[in-house]
């Protein structure tokens, strides 16, 4: 499992980034209260994350707080409610308002 990427913006877009580490680009799904917290492109940055993997795809989901993350895996687990899902409702208010 991959729980956090540290490494440089390479692009950054509303609802993801490419995060370059070490040669390796990451696309990471990301919630509007992460996509806000992160420097802008050429900076480093770290990210805790939470990987799905699924018959038909592989995805990165990324969080610049713990916090965000804990809340993330506990919505994922409400029934109809997917990774996705989750962080449009992530994207909706802060963790700590949650």
């Amino acid at each position: 499992m991959i729980a956090r990427l540290t490494g440089v913006i390479v692009d950054k877009q509303t609802s993801s980034l490419l995060i370059d580490v070490h040669g390796i680009g990451y696309e990471v799904s990301v919630s509007l209260n992460s996509f806000f917290d992160t420097p802008e492109t050429g900076a480093t940055v770290t990210l805790h994350t939470h990987f799905v993997v699924r018959d038909d795809a592989q995805q990165l989901f990324g969080f610049s707080k713990l916090s965000e993350r804990a809340l993330f895996r506990h919505l994922i687990k409400v029934n109809g409610v997917g990774p996705k899902m989750g962080l449009a409702i992530l994207s909706g208010m802060p963790t700590e308002e949650f």
